[in-house]
């Protein structure tokens, strides 16, 4: 990898960012309002369009440290999956009774934002392309038969597929098989999604206030006082939509998840002869099948954006911005393109990123509250959740305009994940799994006694 150094240039870096709009002025005086919502990311965005929806007489506002989608929601690779239980494999481990349901919820959700994106004239390159988990070790081959007799069994179109016809579709040497999933999703550029959201509030007249990180949240008399440098608002109801910060807003949120670190590389646009010699005409999403993974995709003018594998945690839920890049994992995610895509060796990196993610010991997302119920959140999509926030937006909505919702009386969104134990135990037991996660991929997936106990118990970490 050629280039400056990621950290002098990390402003502006992700793909996402390059349409990004002058900053939104931050919150300046006092005010009032309904609803408060704490980050401007998908979670927060999808809630107040949502709140917005159910009632328009609301006063909702809302406030984000840095600009729309600085989180992970830019940095994200693109992947609108309508699994909102982390793939279906991890929502019959965890939620067995509900995922026919889950399941039907998800496709719904899915559908809704395809239509969400039209209504709302939402330039974002929302594409129905369809998921390729590939296989790229011989013991890879059983677990991706038995995922694609379950997705069948949910109802799916997916179907199994040999070297040969993997290859096919995306050419490298180092494909055995594949699952195909037809309908599993699309793929979208993020940042424009999150963009178009946020006009989306402007047009209904959403108070959007960037540079405007909240340092004070407490009760205040019968609701919540909410507080910036330069501003203070009191709330009926505060909607904390950080994520892999919410620790930093609500320390209480710490004990639901992790943030662990993610990184991105992305190509230079590949010319019509390099792209041949891959193919990938249907422009699928693909991950790979092992338990530490790679997920890649091609981006609107032809790039390859290559990420995953390598998710680092830093001791005490550090989220420091000094950790967004790390030339290490850089370095072996460039590797690891090579080897996958020899036929590319002519092909540069432009882009390279990371940040955190949040992920809870459940895999899927967490709905809670606070100060007396005033404050509501919901974090952890561990990487999937360019769909699934939206999901969380209504759950959130209703647990404010709609308490009787059929919604919260699902474990999924009324139950939370076993809890992550405090430092040092902390740092140590996710050290240990990443380790225990390596040794099974070198042991052909066979699972130690370590992840063995973890299942046992319900944390079940596949990735």
């Amino acid at each position: 990898m050629t280039g400056p150094s990621p950290v002098a240039t990390a402003r502006r870096l992700t793909l996402w960012q390059d349409g990004a709009v002058p900053r939104r002025p931050a919150l300046a005086g006092r005010r009032t309002a309904d609803v408060v919502v704490v980050g401007a990311g998908f979670t927060g965005l999808w809630t107040a369009l949502a709140l917005t929806e159910r009632d328009p007489s609301l006063e909702v506002v809302v406030l984000e440290a840095e600009e729309v989608a600085h989180g992970a929601s830019g940095r994200n690779g693109g992947f609108v999956d309508p699994s909102l239980t982390h793939g279906i494999d991890n929502g019959r481990m965890h939620f067995p009774d509900e995922l026919d349901e889950l399941t039907r919820l998800g496709r719904e959700n899915l559908d809704a934002l395809t239509v969400d994106v039209e209504r709302f004239g939402i330039d974002c390159d929302l594409r129905q392309v369809g998921m390729l988990d590939v296989a790229t070790a011989p013991w890879q081959l059983e677990g991706v038969a038995d995922s694609a007799e379950v997705y069948r069994s949910a109802g799916e179109d997916a179907s199994v597929l040999d070297a040969a016809e993997v290859r096919a579709l995306v050419d490298s040497p180092t494909y055995l098989g594949a699952l195909h999933r037809r309908g599993a999703g699309a793929t979208v550029d993020p940042g424009a999604l999150a963009r178009g959201l946020a006009a989306e509030l402007d047009r209904r007249g959403v108070p959007l206030h960037e540079s405007s990180p909240v340092t004070t949240l407490d009760r205040d008399g019968t609701g919540v006082r909410v507080e910036t440098p330069t501003g203070r608002i009191h709330a009926d109801h505060v909607v904390l939509a950080t994520n892999a910060y919410s620790h930093r807003v609500l320390r209480r949120t710490a004990r639901h998840f992790v943030p662990v670190h993610d990184y991105v590389l992305v190509t230079a646009p590949l010319r019509d002869d390099q792209l041949a010699r891959i193919g990938w005409r249907g422009r699928e999403g693909v991950a790979d099948a092992g338990n530490q993974f790679h997920y890649y995709r091609l981006t609107p003018d032809d790039r390859i954006l290559w990420g995953g594998y390598d998710a680092i945690y830093r001791y005490g839920n550090g989220v420091d911005r000094r950790d967004d890049h790390r030339r290490a994992t850089y370095d072996l995610l460039a590797r690891h393109f090579r080897a996958t895509f020899p036929q590319l060796d002519d092909v540069r990196f432009e882009r390279w990123w990371g940040g955190p993610i949040a992920t809870t010991t459940r895999f899927t997302a967490v709905f809670g509250d606070a100060l007396d119920g005033r404050v509501r959140y919901a974090l952890g999509y561990t990487g999937l959740g360019v769909a699934a926030t939206r999901f969380a937006g209504r759950v959130l909505t209703d647990r404010i305009l709609d308490p009787s919702s059929p919604l919260l009386e699902l474990r999924f969104t009324s139950t939370s994940p076993f809890p992550f134990p405090p430092e040092p135990l902390r740092w140590a037991g996710v050290t240990v799994t990443r380790r225990a996660i390596a040794r099974a991929d070198r042991r052909d997936g066979r699972r130690g006694p370590w992840l063995r106990a973890l299942d046992a118990v319900g944390i079940g970490f596949g990735s």
